[in-house]
């Protein structure tokens, strides 16, 4: 671990990894995210799809047929956010999501360090494809970073960024989790867990209703929110989220966050390679390290 890294926070190198889905319809839903957003599939064996670009998961879908739908207004998924690297490349998405599921937009915004646009897949978890503006553009404030939403023509940024090549073939570079949203039952219970104990940076805030957290200067790997949610206690097992992933860069950062945990008594798996809790919404979290090079 870097010697200047504080303890009391994640590692400035942190990113987010796989979201895992457990969806009652594996091939419809394999369908969704490999031929209208544009992510490969990886692997399939059994029950288990891990789709994503490169080496790289982004989702993974796991058959849970037994399963049925949350209540309305419980914690879970908002949504999961996937970064593209480049504006041609977010463009590909949006035009083949556009081509193959049209009936699952919801809305695109341009937020100052990102542009973005929102679907629902066919089992109603929420999906942002989006693209990072520069660090050197994003505004901070107060240790806050600038963030608004303000309208995006989907139109007229296909006009601009798409490419004919990109229609032809839509898997454009890489793209990976950027950020991962809950819906949470309050916003204090959720500062307590991800930044006092997990030891995230608090980013933005919106009132009472949304938290933005992130590490290292990012403007957010993951934010809560009550907008559908307020008071909800623990999930009950249903279709949606299964897991949420963080990658640390080291076992260095992995053992900092297991003493941190072990310090609150949060109830942690600890299998010398990955650290597994919830959150108090019963939302499950796993840590992995980063692999060393050979």
């Amino acid at each position: 671990m870097n010697a200047n890294q504080n303890l009391d926070h994640l590692a400035a190198d942190t990113a987010m990894g796989a979201v895992t889905l457990l969806v009652g319809d594996l091939d419809a839903m394999t369908a969704y995210y490999r031929d209208a957003v544009t992510l490969r599939v990886l692997s399939a064996e059994g029950d288990r799809v891990v789709l994503g670009r490169g080496s790289t998961p982004v989702i993974v879908l796991q058959h849970s047929p037994e399963l049925k739908h949350a209540a309305p207004r419980s914690a879970g998924l908002f949504h999961t956010a996937i970064v593209f690297e480049s504006r041609a490349a977010l463009a590909a998405a949006v035009y083949s999501v556009a081509t193959h599921a049209p009936g699952t937009f919801t809305g695109s915004s341009d937020h100052l360090v990102s542009q973005a646009f929102y679907f629902t897949d066919p089992e109603g978890n929420g999906v942002e494809l989006y693209w990072d503006r520069d660090r050197t553009q994003w505004s901070w404030t107060h240790g806050r970073v600038e963030m608004d939403t303000l309208f995006l023509d989907p139109n007229e940024f296909l006009r601009e960024n798409l490419t004919e090549q990109a229609i032809d073939d839509p898997v454009i570079g890489d793209a990976g989790v950027g950020h991962v949203h809950l819906s949470v039952g309050d916003v204090d219970s959720a500062r307590e867990f991800y930044v006092n104990r997990l030891g995230f940076d608090t980013t933005a805030e919106l009132g009472g209703s949304a938290l933005f957290v992130s590490a290292g200067g990012y403007h957010h790997h993951m934010a809560m929110n009550t907008w559908n949610s307020r008071g909800a206690g623990r999930r009950m097992p249903a279709l949606g989220l299964g897991r949420v992933d963080i990658v640390l860069p080291t076992d260095d950062d992995l053992g900092s966050v297991a003493e941190r945990m072990a310090h609150f008594r949060v109830p942690v798996r600890d299998d010398g390679r990955t650290l597994s809790f919830e959150d108090p919404w019963a939302n499950a979290i796993r840590l992995t390290a980063t692999p060393a090079a050979p």
